[in-house]
Parts: C-alpha cells; sequence; structure tokens
C-alpha cells in the first residue's frame, strides 16, 4: 500500500524564488529514505534533519520506503529550505497531521534536530513567489520580520510541533523605519565644480570618474552621492531589496528608501564584481540596482574585472552563464570611479613631484581601458583644496540645496518627456535637444577637433540635455553643451 502527497515550495534562481512542487511516496519496500530530482548536497542533508526532527516533536518516522521527488526534475534544486516541506510532505503522507492546514500554502524552512524551524535567506523572494502562485506562506519568523505584501497571507511557525494543533502565528512584519543620520556635502571643503558635477550626474543618473592626486577627497565626494539622490520609487525598492534578501545581506536601509552604496575592494574578483558561484549569487553591481556603484582606485581593478562591466551599464542587467545555466541579475546602477593619476598619485599636483615616467603614467590610465571610459559620462579632476578652505566655516555646498537642485531637474525632465516622449533612443535624444544650426555646428567642430566617438557624441549631448533640465529649459543652447563638453573631455591630471 501506498500513500502520496505533494507540498509545495521554491528554490531560489538568480534573484527569484522557482516553485517547486515537493511530492512524497511512502511504500513497501526495503526501508530507505532517497531524495531525488536534482537536489544539492545541503538538500540531500535534509534526510538526517528530517529524522531527527520527526522524531523530537513525538511524530513517528516512517519504516517503510520514503521516495521524495522534487519537480521539475529538469531544474537544480539548492539550499536547506526544503526541510520542512518535506518532514510536512512525509507527515501528511501517513496522516500524522491534517493536510487541509498546509494545503494552498507555500511551505520554506530549515529544521533544526529538535525540530525548529529556522528562516532561510532570500524571504521577500518566496514572499513574491507565493504571491504570484496564489498561495499563503508558510515559514519561520525572520529575525527582522517579513515584507507585508498586498495579498499574501503569510503564517509562521516556530517548530515543527505546531503542525500537531495547526498553531499558527501571525508573522512580525517590517516597518519602512525612518532614515538615520547621514553624511552631508557640507562636511566636504572646496571643491564646489565636483559638487555641480555630481548633481549633474545625480539629476541625469550618469556615469562618473573622478581622477586626483591621494587626499583631494574624491572617496568623500563619492560617498555622499546616496544623499543628493531621490528616494527609492516602491519597484524600485522591491527589486533592490530583493537582491539584497536573496545575498542575505541587510535591507534595512533600503525599506526607508535610502539607495545603496556598493564599494567594492579592488581585488574582487569577475565573480564577486559582476555574480557567479555555485549556486549563482548576484555581484556588486546587482546589489548596487536603484543606486551608487564606486570603484575606488579603479587603475587597480583586473582589466578583465573592469571590462565585464561594460555591457552591464547600457542595458541594466548582467547574464551570467554556466554549465547549469543562464541566470539574469539587475544591475540598474550609477557607476562612480575614482583614481589616482599615475602610480605614484602626484602626476598634476603642484604641491608633490611626480616620480613617474610619461609611459607609467599612460600605462597606468590605460588600465581602465578605452571602451569603458568612453562609457563614463562625466569626467572630472579633482584637486586638493587649500587649508584656508579645510579649516574654514560656513558657506559650503550642502546636501540640501544640491538635492533640491536634483528633484528639480528631474520633475522637468519627467514633464518633457511625458510632453514629448522620452528620449530612450538617439534620434529622440537629438529632437529632445532641439539644437539650432549654430549650436549644432559648434558640436559637430569639437567633436571632430577632440576625435570623439558616436558614443562620446550622444552623451555629450545627453549631459547638455541634464544641464537644460536643471535650468528648467526646454530647448538645449550653447552655453548646456559648452558645460558638458568640459564634463566629458579630459584634461588636466586626466591626460599625459
Amino acid at each position: 500500500m501506498q500513500a502520496q502527497y505533494s507540498v509545495w515550495s521554491a528554490t531560489i534562481r538568480g534573484v527569484e524564488a522557482v516553485p517547486v512542487s515537493v511530492e512524497v511516496l511512502v511504500g513497501s519496500g526495503m526501508p530507505s529514505f532517497s531524495i531525488v530530482g536534482m537536489p544539492d548536497a545541503a538538500i540531500q542533508e535534509a534526510r538526517e534533519r528530517v529524522r531527527a526532527a520527526i522524531k523530537a516533536c513525538g511524530f513517528r518516522m516512517p519504516t517503510e520506503k520514503v521516495v521524495v521527488n522534487l519537480a521539475p526534475g529538469s531544474l537544480k534544486k539548492t539550499g536547506s529550505g526544503f526541510d520542512l516541506p518535506i518532514a510536512l510532505g512525509i507527515l501528511a503522507a501517513t496522516r500524522q497531521l491534517d493536510a487541509s492546514r498546509i494545503d494552498g500554502s507555500l511551505c520554506v524552512g530549515e529544521l533544526s534536530l529538535e525540530g525548529d524551524v529556522r528562516a532561510i535567506r532570500g524571504m521577500l523572494a518566496f514572499e513574491l513567489c507565493a504571491k504570484k502562485q496564489g498561495l499563503s506562506l508558510i515559514c519561520a519568523q525572520p529575525d527582522d520580520g517579513l515584507i507585508g505584501l498586498e495579498e499574501l497571507e503569510c503564517k509562521t511557525v516556530s517548530s515543527l510541533s505546531a503542525f500537531y494543533a495547526g498553531s499558527f502565528s501571525s508573522p512580525t512584519m517590517r516597518g519602512r523605519a525612518g532614515r538615520g543620520p547621514s553624511m552631508d556635502y557640507a562636511d566636504v571643503a572646496g571643491h564646489e565644480a565636483a559638487k555641480r558635477a555630481l548633481q549633474i550626474a545625480a539629476a541625469g543618473g550618469h556615469g562618473m570618474l573622478m581622477m586626483g592626486p591621494p587626499g583631494s577627497g574624491k572617496t568623500m565626494l563619492a560617498s555622499r552621492l546616496p544623499t543628493i539622490l531621490p528616494p527609492l520609487a516602491d519597484d524600485e525598492m522591491i527589486e533592490a531589496a530583493l537582491v539584497h534578501s536573496v545575498a542575505g545581506e541587510d535591507i534595512g536601509s533600503i525599506l526607508a528608501g535610502e539607495r545603496p552604496f556598493r564599494k567594492p575592494h579592488h581585488s574582487a574578483s569577475m565573480a564577486g564584481l559582476v555574480g557567479g558561484g555555485s549556486p549563482l549569487r548576484p555581484g556588486e553591481i546587482s546589489l548596487a540596482t536603484g543606486g551608487v556603484l564606486f570603484l575606488d582606485e579603479v587603475s587597480e581593478f583586473k582589466p578583465s574585472v573592469l571590462q565585464a562591466i561594460r555591457q552591464p551599464i547600457e542595458s541594466g542587467r548582467i547574464v551570467v552563464t554556466r554549465a547549469e545555466g543562464s541566470v539574469a541579475f539587475p544591475a540598474r546602477f550609477m557607476l562612480v570611479a575614482a583614481s589616482n593619476p599615475c602610480p605614484c598619485g602626484y602626476f598634476g599636483d603642484v604641491a608633490e613631484r611626480c616620480t613617474c615616467t610619461a609611459a607609467q603614467i599612460r600605462n597606468y590610465q590605460s588600465r581602465i581601458g578605452g571602451p569603458l571610459m568612453d562609457r563614463i559620462d562625466i569626467h572630472v579632476d579633482v584637486w586638493r583644496s587649500s587649508p584656508d578652505m579645510v579649516l574654514g566655516t560656513g558657506g559650503k555646498t550642502g546636501s540640501e540645496k544640491l538635492k533640491e537642485g536634483v528633484m528639480e531637474a528631474r520633475a522637468f525632465a519627467l514633464h518633457r518627456k511625458q510632453k514629448g516622449g522620452g528620449a530612450r533612443t538617439a534620434n529622440s535624444l537629438i529632437a529632445s535637444c532641439a539644437l539650432d544650426a549654430e549650436d549644432e555646428d559648434f558640436l559637430k567642430e569639437m567633436a571632430s577637433l577632440h576625435r570623439m566617438s558616436g558614443r562620446g557624441i550622444m552623451k555629450t549631448l545627453s549631459i547638455a540635455r541634464t544641464v537644460a533640465d536643471m535650468d528648467a529649459c526646454s530647448r538645449v543652447g550653447k552655453d548646456h553643451v559648452c558645460e558638458a563638453l568640459g564634463l566629458r573631455l579630459r584634461d588636466g591630471v586626466g591626460s599625459v
């Protein structure tokens, strides 16, 4: 005589939870406990955890043959979250619990040897999966709470023994806490030109490279960029929180509306930056989705690692392909990079003498790579502030004022796009600028003089369009083009 029961669960693939049917068959045959359906090592080890948990909670572990099939069989399953659905499937198949208590539910959780149910990483992904499948969610109570989603019923359990009487608890939901104290551009002495460039970058979502000697303030400027960016919209918040949840990172600041700020070390590997590993996990460019990716000492990164982010900068996603298949991760980030101009760091500095040869300087700067440089919209030289500026008080432009300009520019750009169509293609961008003949000839002349690529010309137009938005101008004028060229073309410490 055979008994069978199926429980819904899910496995993480990329940043999404894919539904999995946990089919349990208890029947005659040699006593055994096998799990099939492409399980990983953590799922295979579930057999011992499930056995111990079932006995510890007063249930009976079947002495017959037990087969667990994770369907679909062609999908590789990972993680310890299958402990709970496997145990529930066995108990429901052997009629040791009322199956109606788990019907229509997606179950996920890790079991201890005493039968306690533990939360696993990626709970937001499981919530979204359950909502999409029209199921309720049964899981452990995470320490930091669940994210309340509309039209999703969540039930929490602390132990497998809770299924005796179906004593589920209402989950504790995470609130959207207010922002804590943050950094401010008023703390940065001088650098008004760099602050203006960062304001333009924030208004238009442009990438930016800052080049200058050590101690000039590049890191201070970059680290305060999130303070002038608008809060995350609801859809951006869910996307960013999903990536961080799957990666096991805290999502408190994201739920407060703060944009992510990721600062990977220059020793980061390819997998660490773009994603990879086994199972596939999001990299830093995905964790920066909706926020800022800051590459400090960008010239020290491996060139092959840097070139891997070229395509995601333009497409907003990264597809990681391994033997088990391809997984797409979101990668909508704002790139900000900082670099010394040479190995010793003092090329172009009036106070310190550079000891590098011209060849060393060229080789150092070429490590960034021309194709990546062409994709970074704004290039700014950052010099060290004088002692008078550093020790002076007052008169420093703060984040609040800069953010006002960013918000006004974005509001004007949104109104302009709604009125005349968005600037998503080259033709629509050119049309939105509405250059007159004289200004267009000026741009062509400068493009020829500086041997600008087609991408470089369009980047310049995009920056000019943002500058015009900040001035609330529907048409791009020569002044806007000139400022865009000044932010686009490299000179000073950035050229040899």
